[in-house]
């Protein structure tokens, strides 16, 4: 049985090699947005264990490849 982890969503939408207006509309969903958030409150409060702490480094770094990614796809629509 494989487990469809939260990441498995942007690592779905970025392999779809999406047009740049999807690039730019695009939300993870809830479920995703909900668990990075409580990773945060956590770190904010000690409570982060070191694999949750890897795990919202990884959450972090996927968001800034995403926020460049919105930025390309947004000069590539000026253009």
């Amino acid at each position: 049985m494989v487990t469809y982890r939260p990441i498995d969503e942007i690592i779905d939408f970025i392999t779809s090699s999406p047009e740049p207006q999807k690039v730019l509309a695009y939300r993870p969903n809830p479920t995703l947005q909900e668990r990075v958030e409580d990773l945060i409150y956590k770190k904010k409060t000690d409570a982060l264990s070191l694999e949750e702490n890897i795990e919202l480094e990884r959450y972090l770094l996927i968001e800034h490849i995403m926020i460049m990614a919105k930025k390309r796809a947004k000069k590539q629509l000026s253009q």
